[in-house]
């Protein structure tokens, strides 16, 4: 059986491999995520700035995107985020109903 810290770097590299995994993807669209899977990048920041939080690790949204995007969440949407379509806002808002 695998120590609590052998499982928490195993999920700590699983982590790192998503994380990876979207950089490697950056033409997934968050909508695209959200439509799918219910989640996207933003919502990894919020979970990882309200993980450090639980934890009393000082750390804002905006540093925890820095964290999930690899930079700044600005720069990232201007190189790499172009307006939603109106197909993806439809899938969207049928998958919010």
């Amino acid at each position: 059986m695998t120590q609590l810290s052998d499982h928490t770097e195993i999920e700590a590299a699983a982590f790192r491999r998503l994380l990876q995994h979207l950089d490697d993807h950056k033409d997934v669209q968050n909508i695209d995520l959200m439509i799918l899977a219910d989640f996207c990048r933003n919502c990894l920041s919020k979970w990882y700035a309200a993980a450090a939080e639980e934890r009393d690790i000082p750390m804002d949204y905006e540093q925890a995107r820095e964290i999930i995007y690899g930079m700044p969440y600005s720069e990232w949407k201007d190189k790499h985020q172009p307006p939603a379509t109106a197909e993806q806002l439809e899938a969207f808002a049928a998958r919010q109903k």
